[in-house]
């Protein structure tokens, strides 16, 4: 067995998209073009609007925070969701107390197939 660490303290600043108060740090990234990256909004930490390059899933493991949409449209979010964007939707993400998140981004995600929804697509 291997041990290794993912937390807060091994990531690195992100400042894409006009982002501020945000850590990430990769995790995996596999011949089947998947990425999965540890993710931590700051308080007050917010991932500016951008358009997603592949297929995003979005795992909320702590914390709440907001995304919004292309026309700015803002929608709640708490530890135990998942948000998802198909490649090419205008998204972002906030939060006001800090939350920390997984991500997994490739082509061909389908969380349908084992998410439960939240209310109408």
């Amino acid at each position: 067995m291997r041990r290794y660490r993912f937390d807060r303290a091994t990531g690195h600043p992100v400042d894409a998209y006009g982002s501020r108060g945000v850590i990430a740090r990769a995790v995996q990234h596999s011949p089947a073009r998947l990425v999965v990256t540890s993710l931590w909004l700051e308080p007050r930490g917010e991932i500016g609007p951008h358009d997603a390059p592949v297929d995003q899933l979005f795992l909320v493991v702590e914390g709440m925070g907001w995304a919004v949409d292309a026309e700015g449209r803002r929608a709640p979010v708490a530890a135990g969701e998942a948000l998802f964007w198909r490649a090419g939707e205008t998204h972002g993400v906030g939060s006001d107390r800090g939350l920390a998140a997984v991500v997994l981004e490739g082509e061909g995600s389908d969380p349908d197939a084992h998410l439960t929804p939240i209310g109408p697509a």
